[in-house]
């Protein structure tokens, strides 16, 4: 899947501790060879993001997953601020929404936004998380 043995680089937007140690665990058994960073919310990511592009924009992540519910900055505020700063001009993190939310609006409107890639439904497995890397590499 990752010819070239470089680290799968993996930001994980969300608020909630307990899930983000059971989604890196996860990741991290479905892929051998990866680098996550996790944020709490939408802001500190925007910081993150922000520093990185500073530096070497080619450090960006390979995938951003994103939750919608998070203080400070949620999901849709977070993608309006990184769209409007510009933070992958070359599009080189695709965006994933992963949230338990399981109203059709907000599926519709994860959809609606060009950055995002796909909408997946808390709670993560290894077979999901297979299947969203397989998907997102063969693009």
């Amino acid at each position: 899947m990752n010819i070239n043995n470089k680290a799968i680089s993996v930001l994980l937007v969300d608020d909630d501790e307990i899930n983000n140690f059971i989604s890196i665990k996860l990741i991290k058994k479905a892929l051998l060879n990866t680098e996550i960073m996790a944020c709490l919310n939408g802001k500190y990511a925007i910081e993150q993001l922000s520093d990185i592009q500073r530096k070497d924009p080619n450090k960006l992540p390979d995938y951003i997953l994103l939750d919608i519910n998070m203080p400070i900055m949620n999901g849709w505020e977070f993608l309006d601020e990184y769209k409007r700063l510009n933070l992958d001009p070359l599009g080189k993190s695709k965006i994933y929404i992963i949230s338990s939310s399981v109203f059709s609006n907000d599926i519709n409107k994860a959809r609606s936004y060009p950055l995002v890639k796909d909408f997946i439904s808390k709670p993560l497995n290894v077979e999901k998380i297979k299947e969203l890397f397989e998907v997102a590499t063969e693009n």
